[in-house]
């Protein structure tokens, strides 16, 4: 009996082309995308150990928010008294996380409670469904209508979320984020430097663990060196028309990108991880604004032995614990 070869097995479909890869979080194809970390929904409630109430919002078709409201506020007394209000962007690589999940909504009950202050959290389009900069115009969208709420008569105001109407100090207005979160909110308060906010000013900005790269080499690459290339390659999926690591979109220190003393905000707080791959990113970010001719006050802070988001991963630890301490004082300050 004549011997039959196996038959070759049929050719992969474009459903199952991998592009991207970082188990166990997220797995990319060529048409389709498998998220296994962030997309958990947790409802808006009020915390039963903080006291801090939250409420979901829609802001527009493609964006909308979680806030929260520290304990107390509405009393009579407490409400003759603003909070500083955060908008926040959460990260996740811009393809991961989202305002309602777990993680930040334990997060923020315990963050708000903390430093007192009203958060905006953010829910902006993920890549790579929506492409980078669909998060950049998202993350200005919903600073645009935290802002619109210091108009206080006319039918304007007939549409106002009543916490940010009556418990918001637009002259304590501050954005923050990790991770990729800080890169979407350094390029917020950069497109407010250069076309304004209708009159509002931005007191401050808090970039934890932000989310830079660049093709020249910082003594961080080396400390996961898989960890770097990773990055990377994520962001070059994330955002397809990129011109690599040197786009001013991923890296704001290159030749050519927006000069730094457009920042718009007279305070900038950067955190950075001691064992985080992009520590020295942080820190050159840090530096470089302090030269730039930027005329405001920034400072840094590290956390020691710490890696990149430690503080969601290990919200109790000594370092989480100091370093929510550290933004808190600098929101009151």
């Amino acid at each position: 009996m004549a011997a039959f070869a196996p038959a070759p097995p049929p050719p992969a479909s474009a459903d199952d082309e991998i592009v991207y890869e970082s188990m166990p979080c997220i797995r990319i194809y060529k048409n389709r995308v498998e998220r296994y970390f962030g997309s958990e929904f947790v409802a808006a409630s009020t915390d039963a150990a903080t006291g801090v109430a939250s409420r979901d919002v829609t802001i527009s078709p493609n964006v909308s928010a979680r806030l929260y409201l520290p304990s107390g506020a509405d009393g009579e007394e407490e409400q003759k008294k603003k909070l500083p209000v955060l908008v926040y962007y959460h990260g996740g690589g811009f393809c991961l996380g989202s305002a309602f999940n777990p993680t930040f909504h334990a997060y923020f009950n315990n963050f708000a409670a903390l430093a007192n202050v009203l958060v905006v959290s953010v829910e902006y389009r993920l890549a790579p469904e929506h492409p980078v900069p669909a998060a950049y115009a998202d993350a200005w969208e919903a600073l645009a209508w935290v802002v619109s709420h210091r108009v206080t008569s006319g039918a304007a105001a007939d549409k106002q979320d009543p916490w940010l109407a009556a418990h918001a100090d637009f002259s304590r207005l501050y954005l923050g984020g990790e991770s990729a979160g800080s890169n979407i909110a350094h390029h917020t308060a950069m497109r407010a430097g250069a076309e304004g906010l209708g009159g509002a000013e931005i007191l401050g900005l808090v970039m934890i663990h932000p989310y830079f790269l660049g093709s020249g080499k910082v003594p961080s690459d080396d400390l996961d060196p898989a960890a770097r290339e990773s990055l990377g390659s994520l962001w070059r999926v994330m955002c397809p028309a990129t011109s690599g690591e040197d786009d001013p979109l991923i890296n704001p220190l290159v030749d050519g990108a927006p000069a730094l003393d457009g920042l718009a905000c007279g305070r900038v707080l950067v955190c950075i991880g001691e064992g985080d791959v992009l520590r020295d990113r942080g820190r050159a970010y840090y530096d470089r604004l302090r030269t730039s001719g930027w005329r405001g006050e920034a400072e840094i802070w590290q956390a020691p032995n710490k890696g990149h988001t430690f503080h969601l991963l290990e919200p109790c630890c000594d370092e989480a614990v100091l370093q929510d301490k550290v933004i808190s004082e600098f929101l009151n300050r």
